[in-house]
């Protein structure tokens, strides 16, 4: 059912706003990326996020970049 969800979603969009979703989740798992490299380097949570959360800015919803994990 997941599978049908994602292409009637992506039915309803041009080949431009695909390719512009694409890079924007793309941008968004390098931010990641670099927030994981951040916090095993040592840097501390509080800097990791901040730098996370300014990769981010204008890329998704919400402070964490479209992702959030509890402790």
């Amino acid at each position: 059912m997941t599978a049908v969800l994602a292409t009637t979603a992506m039915a309803q969009h041009s080949g431009q706003e695909i390719k512009e979703d694409v890079a924007r989740h793309r941008a968004m798992a390098a931010a990641h990326e670099a927030a994981a490299k951040c916090m095993e380097s040592g840097k501390g949570e509080k800097l990791c996020l901040a730098e996370l959360q300014t990769a981010c800015k204008g890329l998704a919803i919400g402070k964490y970049c479209g992702m959030k994990h509890g402790h």
